[in-house]
């Protein structure tokens, strides 16, 4: 019953690093920083997509039957992301461009996936957890690259921050504490699923602190400029008016 999971895990491994490879070979001139989170945006929206399907139309509801038996469907999604989460951490080891948080993460992920495919159960809510913290993924890549291309000052790149911090507080912080509390009032998942699922949400938690202050930042700075210039203005006006007098 291994074989088969691991098979696919191993070509979603290839495939993704292979995809990677490929942006590097036609984006030279581009860092390979650029190359890896193109193939994360890819990644982002596929696993969206797929884990919406799965959640969303095929089930089972993760809010109803936690620690269900896998599907056929939920093996093959979480197969496919579990080689590219394998991909990426290897990739953020060898550039060191992450901080421990994000490592974290990461190996949390791949514990977590790795833990449904060899029980055979509770793919239903890791598969979940997926959609959860792919849905922030689109919009944290976007800022990257508006920073990257220069343009992330910009009405643009304030839009990009607003839905990233909302997605994240109503999906990641609000949805997920309500799984996550499914997911421990339940009796059928076992013990350690569900002290995984309070680790990935602590670590849900520690983002969002460090997203709030980057927040607050922002809107004050944004404040202050706004301040700034309103104070000019009516200083220049106050000029003009001793002017025509």
């Amino acid at each position: 019953m291994m074989v088969s999971p691991l098979l696919l895990v191993a070509c979603s491994f290839i495939g993704w690093f292979s995809l990677y490879a490929s942006f590097c070979h036609l984006n030279t001139n581009r860092s390979y920083e650029w190359n890896c989170r193109i193939v994360t945006v890819i990644h982002g929206f596929l696993i969206i997509s797929l884990s919406a399907y799965v959640g969303f139309i095929d089930g089972p509801w993760p809010f109803t039957h936690p620690g269900s038996l896998n599907t056929a469907l939920q093996v093959q999604v979480l197969c496919l992301t579990l080689g590219y989460f394998i991909f990426d951490l290897c990739w953020c080891v060898y550039f060191q461009t992450e901080r421990l948080l994000m490592l974290v993460h990461h190996v949390l992920s791949i514990l977590g996936i790795n833990m449904a495919l060899i029980l055979g159960e509770s793919a239903t809510e890791v598969n979940a957890v997926l959609f959860g913290s792919e849905i922030t993924n689109p919009f944290l890549q976007a800022r990257w690259f508006l920073r990257e291309m220069g343009h992330y000052h910009s009405f643009c790149g304030d839009l990009v921050d607003f839905l990233f911090v909302a997605l994240f507080t109503g999906v990641r912080i609000g949805v997920g504490a309500n799984l996550l509390w499914c997911e421990l009032v339940s009796p059928t998942p076992r013990w350690f699923v569900k002290v995984g699922g309070v680790a990935m949400y602590i670590v849900s938690w520690v983002f969002m602190i460090s997203i709030w202050r980057f927040a607050w930042r922002k809107s004050v700075m944004k404040y202050q400029l706004w301040r700034g210039q309103g104070k000019g203005n009516g200083y220049k006006q106050g000029n003009n008016c001793r002017k025509i007098q």
